[in-house]
């Protein structure tokens, strides 16, 4: 096997851990004060703060509910939502330095063992654990092992970045998973272990109005992808006009029909039930009841199953990443009138991570996306889910911690609203 599939346990490092805690804060995070607002200073990542967190809004009570979920005795999964990549593992970090320090975090193959010996060997050091596709057991091993010790395990379980804040995307069970093994594991030796999977949700908003950055970011997503633009369109108007046209390429690549005159979300409902039939006809497998996920799930496994079959593997994969890419733009996109710069700008950074592929510009932004301001992240907690006292199934558990951790984002957003903390523009993906 390639090295980036071979699943090597982390080497914690405190000391490392502690220093990185401290560049984290000031060169991934705040930005150097004194610098951050000063040109030309204020243009170099490093001392603006290269994920541009100006503020961090945690409430003691949030953050005494998470540190009460976690130390001796116990067996803690912390599970973030994930709005957004790169920005993730700071806050994240920012967060277990503060309850537990020597958490170990899962990240994807590609980060951990993709980078070259070197770079492993620091990832390993600061506790991250390799998340190998399709072969998760040693990964899960190792993070049971970690959380009976009394650290914690961060993993989210949203799986990929969706871009979309406001939103909590369906939940992989594995932190439920996990820490029923943990319990099983704690129960042996100490009756009175228990078990927390310990969510947390954060929400990002920008300090001021950002919609020169903004339209400046998209004129480039319109150059990049060669889109003409409308001069009198809105900036909303002209991400809905780069995704109905993007929509169209896919519908002509496919041989579908376009009907430009029809609903952004029809057009695409259209188009992904029929690349649905074709993927569930190309691994025989019948797609006609059954959700996206466990498709693409049937996909990825008849892909290592059958890697002789070098045509159908190319039809098979083209399939699954235009159905992925295309369902990432979900139901909620057009659920409301308005929609804010915070979606604008989500809205960007999807179609750049998965559509621009031009050059060292591009590469650098899927890895270490530039926010086009400063933001405030508001952190919160909501309450933890204990399994020691949980008689559900998993199935259960997994439903609870995605209505808690969606009440808690959609509490938060009224509460920033409320505090005048959003610019509004009319949605044109709205449709009643």
């Amino acid at each position: 096997m390639s090295r980036i599939d071979v699943f090597v346990a982390p080497r914690p490092n405190p000391a490392l851990i502690n220093i990185m805690t401290s560049v984290n804060r000031i060169v991934m995070l705040r930005g150097v004060p004194g610098l951050r607002d000063i040109l030309p200073f204020n243009r170099l990542a490093g001392l603006r703060g290269v994920a541009n967190i100006r503020h961090i809004d945690f409430p003691d009570a949030d953050l005494q509910r998470l540190r009460a979920s976690c130390g001796t005795g116990k067996a803690t999964f912390i599970t973030p939502n994930h709005p957004e990549f790169f920005t993730d593992w700071m806050i994240d970090k920012e967060i277990v330095s503060q309850v537990s320090p020597l958490t170990a975090s899962w990240a994807t193959n590609g980060v951990v063992n993709g980078l070259g010996r070197l770079m492993q060997k620091f990832w390993l050091a600061n506790n991250l654990i390799a998340q190998i596709p399709g072969n998760s057991a040693a990964a899960r091993e190792h993070s049971v092992a970690w959380a009976v010790k009394g650290h914690g395990v961060l993993l989210h379980p949203e799986g990929g970045v969706g871009w979309h804040g406001n939103v909590v995307a369906p939940l992989l069970p594995g932190a439920v998973e996990m820490g029923l093994e943990a319990l099983r594991q704690g129960r042996a030796a100490d009756p009175n272990f228990k078990v927390w999977i310990a969510p947390v949700v954060w929400k990002l908003a920008f300090t001021g109005n950002v919609e020169r950055a903004l339209a400046k970011e998209c004129a480039y997503v319109e150059r990049n992808l060669k889109i003409e633009r409308n001069p009198t369109d809105t900036l909303p108007q002209r991400i809905h006009q780069i995704y109905s046209m993007l929509l169209a390429r896919d519908e002509a690549a496919w041989a579908m029909p376009s009907d430009e005159s029809a609903p952004y979300a029809e057009r695409q409902q259209v188009l992904l039930l029929a690349l649905g039939r074709r993927l569930g006809e190309a691994i025989s497998f019948d797609a006609a009841d059954a959700p996206i996920a466990e498709l693409l799930r049937r996909s990825r496994r008849w892909q290592r199953e059958n890697a002789g079959d070098v045509e159908r593997q190319k039809r098979v994969r083209a399939l699954a990443d235009t159905i992925q890419r295309l369902q990432r733009v979900g139901s909620w996109a057009s659920a409301n009138p308005s929609i804010t710069q915070e979606e604008i700008a989500e809205h960007l950074k999807r179609i750049r991570n998965d559509y621009c592929r031009s050059g060292l510009r591009d590469t650098m932004n899927r890895f270490i996306p530039q926010p086009v301001g400063p933001r405030c992240a508001h952190i919160r907690v909501p309450d933890p889910l204990g399994l020691h006292a949980y008689a559900g199934s998993v199935e259960d558990a997994v439903a609870e911690l995605h209505r808690r951790m969606q009440e808690t984002v959609t509490g938060t957003v009224v509460e920033v609203e409320a505090g005048r903390g959003f610019i509004f523009h009319p949605n044109p993906f709205y449709h009643r």
